[in-house]
Parts: C-alpha cells; sequence; structure tokens
C-alpha cells in the first residue's frame, strides 16, 4: 500500500528540517520538502541531505504538484516564511507569510486536506497585552506587533480564524505561535540564529560573550528574559497534533517558562565543560525604547486538550544543543 503524503513547506529550514527529520524517521508517511535552497555554501540542502524524503518541489510548482497529487496529500505543515523581523521590504514578506498562506489555506480547505502553520510570539508584540492565545477574533485584533514580520502572521492568524468561523477551513487547522526556538539546523540563518548559535564560537574557543545590560528597572545585567524552547518540542507538538485530528486553532508554541539571557549563556559554557565568562555591554540607545525584556508562552490551552509531554529543560536542551550538534566536526553527517 502506497503511503499518505504530507508535504512540509519550508522543509529545508530549521523548524521545517526538523519536522522533516521526525517524520521520515517514522516511516508512516511519504515526505515531501518544498523550499529554495538558495546557495550550496549557504547548506540548507545538509539539512535534509541525510533523511529519506520521498520528493523535492520548488515554490513554483508547489500548487500544481499539490493538486497532482491531491488524492494522497493527508496534511500541508507550512513553515514556508520570511522569518527575518529585521527585514525591510514589507510587501515581500506580506507575499510571503500572508498571501502564500492563505492560498495554501484555501487549497486544503477546498481539498479537505489538515493543514498546520507557523504563527510566531511576534503576533504579541511588546507583551503589554500578555501572552494569552485566546484566538477568537476579538483578542487576536487587540495585539499590536511591532515589525511587519509579527504582522504578516498576525493577520494570516485572524485570516484563519474568520474562514473557521465560517465554515470554510481544512478538516483540521493549527497554527503554532512559536517563541524562542533553538536547536540543530539553524547555520544558515545568519543574523536570525539563536543566541546559543552565536556564542557558540567564543565559547568553544573559551572566550568571554557579550550580553546587553539591563536599561529598565528590576531586570539585572543579563536579566532580560525569554521563553527558549527547544526544536524537539516543537516537533512532539506537531508529532501529537498529527494524531489528533480532532484539534483545531491558534495555541502557543512554547516552553512556557521565562528564563534570562545570562542563564541561556551560562548553560551552554556549562554544556561545553567551560567556566562561563561573561561581559556586559551596553545596548545600542536605537533598540532601547522598544527592546521586549519579557516572553513566556502560556501553555494551559493546549495542556488541556491533552498534551502532556514535558517541556525539555533549558539546561537540558542546550546540552543536547551543544555536545550532539555544535561540538560535532560535521554535525551534518
Amino acid at each position: 500500500m502506497i503511503p499518505r503524503m504530507i508535504v512540509v513547506t519550508g522543509g529545508a529550514g530549521f523548524i521545517g528540517s526538523n519536522i522533516v527529520a521526525n517524520l521520515c524517521e517514522s516511516g508512516a508517511w511519504d515526505v515531501v520538502v518544498c523550499d529554495r535552497l538558495e546557495t550550496a555554501d549557504l547548506g540548507k540542502w545538509k539539512n535534509i541531505a541525510k533523511h529519506p524524503i520521498a520528493d523535492f518541489w520548488e515554490p513554483e510548482e508547489m500548487f500544481e504538484q499539490l493538486e497532482r497529487h491531491a488524492d494522497r496529500i493527508e496534511a500541508v505543515i507550512h513553515m514556508g516564511a520570511i522569518s527575518s523581523t529585521t527585514e525591510p521590504d514589507a510587501e515581500l514578506i506580506m507575499r510571503t507569510n500572508y498571501t502564500l498562506s492563505r492560498d495554501v489555506w484555501d487549497w486544503c480547505s477546498l481539498r479537505n486536506v489538515r493543514m498546520i502553520y507557523a504563527s510566531s510570539a511576534a503576533t504579541y508584540g511588546d507583551g503589554e497585552q500578555g501572552f494569552d492565545d485566546a484566538d477568537d477574533l476579538e483578542s487576536l485584533s487587540q495585539l499590536r506587533p511591532l515589525n511587519a514580520y509579527g504582522y504578516s502572521k498576525f493577520f494570516f492568524d485572524q485570516y484563519a480564524v474568520r474562514q473557521a468561523e465560517r465554515d470554510q477551513a481544512p478538516p483540521q487547522w493549527v497554527g503554532l505561535k512559536f517563541f524562542n526556538v533553538y536547536g540543530p539546523n539553524e547555520e544558515h540563518k545568519g543574523s536570525m540564529k539563536s543566541v546559543i548559535a552565536q556564542i557558540w564560537p567564543k565559547v568553544a574557543a573559551g572566550d568571554a560573550v557579550s550580553l546587553f545590560k539591563s536599561h529598565r528597572q528590576g531586570y539585572e545585567d543579563g536579566g532580560q528574559l525569554r521563553d527558549f524552547v527547544y526544536v524537539g518540542d516543537i516537533v512532539a507538538i506537531i508529532d501529537w497534533l498529527l494524531l489528533r485530528s480532532d484539534i483545531s486553532g491558534v495555541f502557543n508554541a512554547g516552553s512556557g517558562k521565562a528564563r534570562s539571557f545570562a542563564d541561556l549563556a551560562k548553560a551552554t559554557f556549562t554544556a561545553a565543560g567551560k567556566e562561563p565568562q561573561i561581559n556586559y555591554i551596553d545596548m545600542p540607545e536605537a533598540i532601547r525604547d522598544r527592546y521586549q525584556y519579557f516572553t513566556e508562552a502560556r501553555m494551559e490551552r493546549l495542556r488541556a486538550l491533552g498534551y502532556d509531554r514535558p517541556s525539555t529543560d533549558l539546561e537540558e536542551g542546550v546540552r543536547l544543543y551543544v555536545q550532539n550538534y555544535l561540538s560535532k566536526p560535521d554535525p551534518y553527517r
């Protein structure tokens, strides 16, 4: 019997390639990657090179291929996006993050195919409204993203909820608001890599790393807090959702526990077997007024629906990343 097919857009990227690895390991599906590999030197192709994917589609042929294989497709896991919060081309962001997502949604709805897509904690803006993932239109409309990337995700979340209320939705649809995800296969992301990946060369060399001083009362230097979530936990949530086709909605995807950048840096040194060396530098004045000091995913809604896997502790997640990946001479082999 020919297996059903799961299509992962952005499947050669950071989170997407980890999802692909897990799906391929299960052997239950034919896994198709739709993505741009860009240049060979960038290395995105390495993220999927050791996994037995069934096919690779370029984005320009995606809808032709979706239609061609419509009878076999179980789900589209839509991770493809411009994820840079500093991308200056707002029209490009909207075309990629909203318009394409809308068209994938409409196709899945028409063809009765499940859809899981990447939303973002950037929809919460400065966090003044909190981090409650209530997904009714009134609650969603209260959020105020701080950049075009966050706006594109915010706008699509509203489209999804509105269409679902009109019974014009895929049989299962889930948007996941990713918080600060870290883990293997993010090397191609450049300046958008996790802090762990960015400080790793200095940690490995035994040099000191630099973190921002605090410019807000109540926070120590390096004490700015983020919800850091190991990519394996994101994969586990998606794996569970594929087993729970009765669940739809927009949900947070984080650890549920805020930790400081200093904690993160210390955990990286510890995982490398080195004493922490941290310098604190002034935050650039240009970003001081809009710098976010706290994020923390509220995970109660997903937990209430039955997701009971514990989140990976920060120190354990960093250890896994450092010892099983970053410290290896060639982590792709």
